[in-house]
């Protein structure tokens, strides 16, 4: 059945359209001013078939792609990586080294809860919105506006992996 949805998994310019990106650029960008830390949202249609056959989840993607993009290359170690998987249908957080013992498991939890139940209700660009504000409301909280990096360590555009 994984096999079938990752086969015929949805195209990721039809998925995210222009305007749909440019949403989710100008959210990250818009929270980046409320805290210190960083955010970035990667999204794959599917996973390559090697990755299928070995049977790497979402997780195990999530965090290869946290490195590949080098989500962790932030002054204070407080990236986060907001992963979706749309094949999987799965939602990943990947916090950087920074946030442990910072923001729990519930937290991170709660906002990926709150992310599945907007695509469920089938507002894709909705949730992606939420998890990127509650992601950002997350980090202001631990890392206030001029705490991080003074630079913008991290691409603001959505990263279309795959």
């Amino acid at each position: 059945m994984r096999g079938w949805r990752h086969l015929f998994a949805p195209s990721l310019r039809r998925t995210f359209p222009p305007a749909s990106l440019q949403a989710i650029t100008d959210a990250i960008a818009d929270g980046e001013r409320r805290h210190g830390g960083q955010v970035m949202f990667a999204v794959e249609a599917d996973l390559p078939l090697l990755a299928l056959w070995r049977g790497v989840s979402a997780r195990q993607r999530a965090e290869q792609a946290f490195a590949q993009l080098h989500t962790w290359d932030t002054e204070q170690n407080n990236g986060v990586l907001v992963y979706l998987l749309l094949a999987d249908h799965a939602i990943e957080l990947v916090a950087d080294r920074g946030l442990r013992g910072k923001v729990g498991e519930q937290e991170w939890k709660a906002v990926c809860g709150h992310m599945q139940q907007q695509l469920r209700e089938g507002a894709l660009q909705d949730a992606v919105l939420l998890a990127i504000a509650e992601v950002s409301d997350l980090l202001a909280g631990h890392y206030p506006p001029g705490t991080g990096s003074k630079d913008d360590a991290l691409p603001n555009a959505p990263q279309l992996l795959g």
